[in-house]
């Protein structure tokens, strides 16, 4: 029932005409970013952070602003994938340097597709799928809610994406790559500090999953960036980066310099367009190091436990 009221929801939301559906989100972000919800100071202060010495904050400001906005079109724009066909695929998006990702595909080991949480990256993601009518699947945290995770489920593997939960993934990701699959990750969340490695981002560091470096090295599948990028018509650019080549040597050195050439991709796009990432994401969360109460400090001292 609940799920049904939904998706009805989200079947009138795309109908509602492209132009006019992304002023709604338009004005919908403006009213939002007026008012103290989602965390917005700690959004603020890690955008003042990252640009520091760079931006003022009234241009940080700014950006908080267009943050808000921006999202609030997406929340319009992704029940058009309701809506996409090839026949008005040139009305949503529009594509650069796809060659690099076909000539990876090429190679018939599969391909991963380092993206983020970045512009529109359901609508991206559909519409990747779409226009190379390849087999794909995608990595992702299972929503909470059910409903939800039943509906974003539904629109990612509407064109025919696996949807993969993230829990216990390494081996169906192995035989996907195996069945020639592309496979998209979102590399920029916050993991703990067991199931990643810390890489610089955006001045700080931030503790990044080393599950793509470790597959990638194990079974020599390319990993090519691919982001979705609004543009001033309203459409997004979906930009296709070449492979990015894979440090070789020992496991940990591996696993490292890969993970942080993965992140310095990401962080590349993050500056050049600050308004299209989720600054919402507690990226930093997890620290490289132990805050010790003052209780601990003095047990430590003393020589206790």
């Amino acid at each position: 029932m609940i799920y049904s009221l939904i998706y009805s929801i989200v079947f009138l939301l795309s109908r509602i005409p492209y132009p006019l559906a992304r002023l709604a989100g338009k004005l919908l972000g403006a009213g939002f970013s007026r008012l103290p919800i989602m965390r917005r100071d700690e959004v603020f202060g890690n955008i003042v952070r990252s640009f520091e010495g760079q931006l003022d904050e009234e241009d940080c400001r700014k950006i908080l602003k267009r943050v808000y906005i921006h999202f609030g079109q997406m929340i319009f724009e992704v029940p058009h994938i309701l809506r996409l066909n090839h026949e008005n695929l040139s009305d949503y998006v529009v594509f650069e340097n796809e060659e690099n990702l076909r000539i990876a595909l090429a190679r018939g080991k599969g391909v991963f597709i380092l993206t983020a949480h970045f512009g529109n990256w359901e609508l991206m993601s559909a519409a990747v799928t779409l226009q190379f009518g390849k087999a794909a699947a995608v990595i992702v945290r299972p929503i909470d809610y059910a409903p939800l995770d039943r509906l974003m489920s539904g629109l990612r593997s509407r064109f025919g994406t696996e949807v993969i939960a993230k829990q216990g993934a390494m081996r169906r990701i192995i035989s996907a790559l195996r069945e020639q699959k592309m496979i998209g990750i979102l590399l920029d969340q916050n993991v703990d500090w067991y199931e990643g490695v810390f890489t610089p981002f955006m001045g700080r560091w931030a503790c990044t999953n080393k599950g793509l470096a470790l597959m990638a090295v194990r079974t020599g599948a390319p990993v090519v960036p691919v982001f979705s990028v609004r543009e001033s018509d309203g459409r997004h650019r979906i930009i296709f980066e070449k492979e990015v080549p894979l440090v070789i040597g020992d496991k940990t050195t591996e696993v490292e310099e890969n993970t942080i050439l993965f992140t310095q991709v990401i962080e590349s796009f993050v500056r050049r367009y600050p308004d299209q990432w989720f600054w919402f994401h507690r990226r930093w969360k997890t620290r490289n190091f132990c805050t010790l109460t003052q209780q601990e400090v003095r047990i430590q001292d003393v020589g206790i436990g």
